[in-house]
């Protein structure tokens, strides 16, 4: 074995380690739980769950509302990305900043700012009389306003780097403008947006908090019945069905996008994205900006606004109770004031990023090298805790680590490694792209000068990419400070974090818990905010979030 592929095969230790114990495991435990039966496999169950009418409703659901949901994003965002990508304007790097902050907003924020906006007391009922939550289209506007982000950066980032001297030959031979971006340029994009189109897919297919808050006893995707069939009817035979036929799914979606992402990569020929943009020309580029700007406004600033007004709203006139009444345990929801979930979260997060960091490092430094189908499923593999179903994920929890020498059912550490399961692949998607455009002779010449692999790291590829690291770190903090469907299992009722706080205050009736969850949830997104306009700043050029 080459001196490459020893150091290759230690960095992959410790990830596929991680991911075998606290994936693998926990996912494995779960439907061996449901469909094994005095110790041989009970796969007639598959059968019994696949015939059951309302399961095959809520199958159908899925994969309806995951394919409507598709494509609203695509007719809304697409614009965006060509403004973004072609168009230079005043503000556009701090509005390209702003419109990710719904991507890496908790789920469960999404839910309230929607249910603030279309729900009971909501401004489209104060205004209009109009109720839109418990409807298929509050689900579907709240998919396409937490995936705007995806469509942009990925077909945008591409866009931008298109050469426009191909299209602008192809108007000099006598083509028109739609002739030439469909003969020219619509093929060059047509990876990147089917890969942005799956990715949505993927995301709307697994909803959870989304659906749970808005779809009410109407509506449930795959996540949400396997929710209810796991914690509320104790049926893991067809949790377990459930969750094979997601993973089943998820794992075909991730294989189709990491071809669809190899095919763009090895394709094109790019330019510097400096050189691309320009001020808008015409009645026409100017029509398309202010249409950008007003879906930006109305899709993605309006509903959170919406949940800053409704967290001011008190009973006596605007104000700060509801700020107020989450340092108190009045309403009896929690056994301890609700403001201590925010110091519970970053906690968890801060831990959590630091598994996520390390793990997601060690895996992105490994697959540097590109070495063929091994290589590309490992890294498919990492992708997978995004797709899966996140409350077979924290049920295996509480299930697989309960005994010696991984009895951790009572520790704080559940939580944290959950979170880190969710926020590792997103440093791998950050680290990666930057760590395979270090010049490989580099790490050769200081091999030659007598430098181990971990001093040529340390010394040739860390100041590189020091700024994605930081850019992965702050992804993995917002995303695990959001993380959702595993906590709502495994977080003590002593110690909740801010999504299942919020979850919680939603589920119970009277003002004073309404109030209160759009309080915590403002204080969730500013948060995620923050934390994202900061990485925003060292953002290296050729990172990319998914």
């Amino acid at each position: 074995m080459s001196r490459a592929a020893a150091v290759r095969l230690a960095l992959l230790a410790g990830p596929l380690a991680f991911f075998a114990v606290f994936f693998g495991y926990p996912v494995t435990a779960i439907i061996g739980r449901g469909l094994r039966e005095e110790g041989s496999w009970q796969f007639g169950r598959a059968a019994e769950v696949l015939r059951d009418p309302d399961l095959a409703e809520v199958l159908w659901f899925t994969v309806w509302q995951a394919a409507a949901s598709t494509a609203l994003t695509l007719v809304l965002a697409l614009p965006a990305a060509y403004a973004f990508a072609r168009l230079d304007f005043p503000g556009r790097r701090l509005l390209h900043a702003l419109i990710t902050v719904p991507f890496v907003l908790p789920t469960v924020v999404v839910g309230a700012a929607f249910l603030a906006l279309l729900g009971r007391g909501g401004m489209l009922e104060d205004l209009w009389g109009l109720r839109l939550d418990e409807s298929v289209w509050a689900i579907l506007l709240a998919h396409a306003f937490f995936n705007f982000a995806v469509v942009v950066r990925t077909v945008g980032g591409l866009w931008a780097q298109l050469d426009p001297r191909q299209e602008e030959a192809a108007r000099v031979l006598g083509a028109g403008p739609f002739t030439a971006w469909r003969r020219v340029t619509l093929p060059a994009l047509a990876p990147a947006i089917a890969a942005a189109a799956l990715m949505v897919f993927l995301f709307a297919f697994t909803s959870f908090g989304v659906v749970q808050i808005l779809g009410g006893i109407r509506y449930a995707t795959l996540e949400v019945e396997i929710y209810r069939q796991t914690a509320q009817l104790l049926d893991l035979p067809t949790a377990a069905v459930l969750s094979l036929l997601q993973l089943v799914a998820v794992a075909l979606l991730l294989g189709a996008h990491g071809w669809l992402v190899r095919r763009r990569e090895s394709s094109l020929s790019l330019v510097d994205p400096a050189r691309t943009a320009h001020r808008p020309r015409g009645a026409g580029e100017w029509a398309l900006l202010g249409w950008v700007l007003t879906v930006i406004a109305l899709l993605l600033v309006l509903p959170l606004g919406v949940l800053v007004a409704r967290s001011l709203a008190g009973p006596d006139g605007p104000g700060l109770a509801n700020y107020r009444a989450l340092a108190s345990t009045e309403g009896g929801t929690f056994v301890v004031p609700a403001w201590e979930a925010v110091g519970n979260s970053l906690r968890y997060a801060a831990v959590a990023t630091l598994v996520a960091v390390a793990v997601g490092g060690l895996a992105a430094a490994a697959l540097t090298r590109r070495a063929g189908r091994l290589a590309r499923g490992f890294d498919a593999l990492l992708m997978l805790p995004l797709g899966t179903s996140a409350v077979t994920v924290g049920f295996g929890f509480l299930i697989a680590l309960d005994e010696p020498p991984l009895d951790l059912r009572s520790s704080w550490l559940l939580v944290p490694l959950a979170q880190a399961l969710v926020g590792a692949p997103f440093v791998v998607r950050v680290m990666l792209p930057v760590l395979r455009a270090v010049d490989e002779r580099l790490r050769e010449a200081a091999a030659v000068l007598g430098a181990s692999p971990l001093r040529a790291w340390r010394e040739v590829d860390l100041p590189l990419v020091r700024r994605a690291l930081l850019v992965a770190a702050g992804f993995a903090f917002a995303v695990s400070l959001g993380e959702f469907g595993a906590t709502v299992f495994i977080a003590r009722a002593d110690a909740p974090t801010l999504p299942v706080a919020v979850a919680r205050l939603l589920g119970r009736p009277g003002a004073l818990n309404y109030g209160q969850a759009m309080a915590l949830s403002t204080v969730l997104m500013a948060v995620c905010a923050l934390s994202l306009l900061l990485l925003e700043r060292f953002r290296p050029r050729r990172a990319e979030i998914v």
